[in-house]
């Protein structure tokens, strides 16, 4: 009996449970990636690229191309030069205060890009409340500087910064000890060091960080929605929004079209980091892997001043203007104790119904992707990595690809996948909250299953093979031994997933509807309605509730498995 069920796939339980997966995965992650690929390729059920011809052979599709590629390379260079410049100082050399550090260089990444570019906005334009408190405001009717390419470029940088430094950071980690101890102890300093050891071993983290940096710049909509659609600088991601919210679901086949080359120049981004990482492979035979730790010596205050002061530019000030916008009577005022107000904080939060709706859907939202995909994780994990199922690995690599392509290209894909009701049970989800919901699961399956798979990987399996071996079912396996040993697991991965989601504008731009106004479309829409005091109300309260979440997560990081919470040193 025993025996039985030590057998995979013998447990009734463990194939239901395995079903139940392959068809959520199937109608969140698999189905709206396919009828993207077959309206893009194939919408009249055999390959027929006339749709796509005649989408790209518009000189509009034309111009966005080449400035997404540009915008995307522009911004993948400044966020390779900040990342691993913080990385190799944070991870090699004895700078203070880490904690702090790697907390704040992280925290462009868990907020928004529509509330980034709304706090650049009010930092440096002409209307700005703290330059005009400081008395460097530029003069009335000066174009704003960051409107346009490069501004664009200028802030995906540093918005997608952080990916280059958790790329190689953990990279660094395992740096071969005996090649550094070796190079030092020839009298070469430690900037030689780095030049002709470190960096040339850490070449495929590199590459692994540029193509993150790059696949998500392509894919972000909020900073070149709110830095280019005034400058009329329109790239693929905000030429797919203007013609589908302007023209409706009638031009789904050419959004698709569009959306099938932007999901390309993603894959294309992604297989040229694998690519990459596999010619360059850099791996050593090594015994002991350990950080240099070296003392920066009499540089240490200078180092540790600019590195402050930078952080203090790109993170801090950016966020005192939101405040400061936040709390004038009205834009362009100079902010004062006669002008401060906490006018808008109640207007947004008791008299403007949207407002509430908004608050209310993106928590819901947010709250039931997070509580479901950690739910799924768990069992996702389970029969991946302790059971061995090829099913269930199939099943991990699909939740991936939602994720990997950008965020707008997924959206018409659900669209696509639930615009008519769904069959057998007649209902539609199209201009619901529904869809919306069904979009978030999909992006962020990943983002929950990650944490649980590396908190799996640090148990000891013992325990679920002795009660197996006892002939304790699948599910009561899961319930009683999974579940509670990987919550701290689960937990890291609902908070990542809810940071993510509560603010999210890249998906749901194209799917929400009158009375589903999430707080992403919600901060957009009230900046472009030029009721910017409002807007930066919305997003200071927003910013306030991802720092509160990421200091929660800070609180129980000792509880958590190494290395899931990304704002950790």
């Amino acid at each position: 009996m025993a025996g039985a069920a030590a057998r995979p796939g013998a447990d009734p339980g463990e194939r239901l449970i395995l079903i139940l997966l392959v068809v959520f995965a199937g109608l969140v992650a698999v189905l709206p990636v396919a009828r993207l690929l077959i309206a893009g390729l194939a919408p009249s059920g055999e390959l027929d690229l006339s749709v796509m011809a005649a989408a790209w052979s518009r000189e509009a599709t034309q111009r966005a191309l080449g400035r997404t590629l540009v915008s995307a390379l522009g911004g993948t260079a400044i966020s390779l030069a900040l990342g691993t410049g913080f990385a190799l100082l944070v991870t090699l050399t004895d700078v203070r205060a880490k904690t702090v550090l790697v907390f704040a260089f992280m925290l462009p990444l868990m907020i928004a890009p529509q509330v980034t570019a709304l706090a650049w906005i009010q930092s440096l334009g002409p209307g700005s409340a703290l330059l005009r408190l400081v008395g460097l405001e530029p003069p009335p009717g000066t174009p704003h500087p960051l409107y346009g390419a490069g501004g664009i470029i200028l802030l995906l940088g540093l918005h997608h910064a952080p990916l280059v430094f958790l790329a190689l950071r953990a990279a660094l980690r395992s740096l071969p000890r005996e090649l550094v101890e070796a190079a030092s102890a020839s009298g070469a300093s430690p900037l030689f060091v780095v030049r002709t050891v470190v960096l040339p071993l850490m070449r495929p983290a590199l590459a692994a960080g540029a193509g993150l940096a790059f696949v998500s710049a392509i894919g972000n909509f909020g900073i070149p929605a709110l830095l280019g659609i005034p400058a009329g600088y329109t790239v693929l991601v905000t030429l797919i929004y203007q013609r589908l919210s302007g023209f409706g679901p009638r031009v789904l086949p050419e959004v698709a079209a569009i959306a099938v080359v932007l999901a390309i120049l993603a894959a294309l981004g992604l297989l040229a980091q694998l690519r990459s990482t596999r010619r360059d492979d850099s791996r050593t035979a090594t015994l002991s892997a350990a950080v240099p730790g070296w003392s920066l010596g009499r540089w240490r205050l200078p180092v540790e001043a600019g590195v402050w002061m930078l952080l203090g530019f790109v993170v801090f000030v950016p966020l005192l203007a939101l405040v400061a916008t936040s709390v004038v009577k009205a834009q362009g005022v100079p902010l004062s104790a006669e002008t401060a107000t906490l006018a808008h904080y109640l207007y947004v939060l008791f008299d403007h119904g949207a407002t509430r709706r908004a608050f209310a859907n993106s928590f819901s939202l947010a709250g039931a992707a997070a509580l479901l995909l950690m739910t799924v994780a768990v069992p996702l994990a389970v029969l991946a990595d302790w059971r061995r199922s090829r099913i269930a690995n199939l099943l991990a690599v699909a939740a991936e690809l939602p994720y990997a392509l950008p965020g707008v290209v997924l959206a018409i894909g659900v669209i696509l996948a639930f615009l008519r009701p769904v069959p057998l049970i007649g209902i539609g989800l199209y201009n619901t909250v529904w869809i919306i919901l069904i979009a978030y699961l999909a992006r962020f399956l990943t983002l929950a299953w990650r944490p649980v798979a590396a908190g799996l990987a640090q148990i000891d399996r013992g325990l679920d093979e002795a009660a197996q071996a006892a002939g304790a079912g699948f599910a009561f396996r899961l319930r009683t031994i999974a579940y509670p040993m990987l919550a701290p697991a689960m937990a890291a991965g609902g908070i990542i997933v809810f940071l993510t989601a509560f603010n999210e504008l890249t998906v749901s731009a194209l799917l929400w509807s009158s009375g589903r106004e999430t707080l992403g479309v919600l901060v957009f829409g009230l900046e472009q309605a030029g009721e910017s005091t409002a807007a930066a109300a919305v997003a200071v309260l927003t910013v306030a509730a991802t720092l509160g979440l990421m200091l929660l997560g800070s609180a129980v990081a000792r509880r958590l498995p190494h290395g899931v919470l990304p704002w950790r040193a």
